[in-house]
């Protein structure tokens, strides 16, 4: 079993920035990626950014390209997301989640089928 914990949510005002940290447990061997969700008040769950763990090769959502950047920490088991420039609809729970199937094309962890294991969330606000 795997455990993943989500920390560094909080307030913050537009054009701030937020690191989240999100630190798997337990059986963590077969990992092949990690991804950071977001679900904003009244919407689907939608992709934000995903990253390989063994060659760190990275992917984003559209709407926060050039503004987030994920990284991991293998020695750590910690996958990290550092938000800049925020923006008012940033505002969400973020969850983190673990992926044990290998692909090759790293935009195929855009898909949240292609997860097993979530956190239970942190939540980011970023007021106007």
């Amino acid at each position: 079993q795997v455990q993943l914990v989500e920390s560094g949510g909080g307030l913050v005002q537009a054009g701030g920035s937020l690191r989240l940290s999100c630190e798997a447990s337990g059986r963590t061997y077969g990992t092949y990626a990690m991804g950071w969700f977001r679900r904003a008040p009244g919407q689907e769950r939608e992709f934000v950014a995903a990253i390989t763990w063994r060659d760190g090769n990275t992917y984003y959502a559209n709407s926060v390209r050039g503004r987030f950047t994920i990284s991991r920490d293998n020695a750590k088991n910690t996958v990290y997301l550092q938000m800049n420039s925020l923006k008012p609809e940033d505002t969400a729970i973020f969850y983190c989640a673990r992926s044990r199937n290998y692909y090759s094309d790293v935009e195929r962890y855009g898909r949240s089928r292609e997860y097993y294991n979530w956190g239970l969330g942190t939540q980011v606000t970023v007021s106007s």
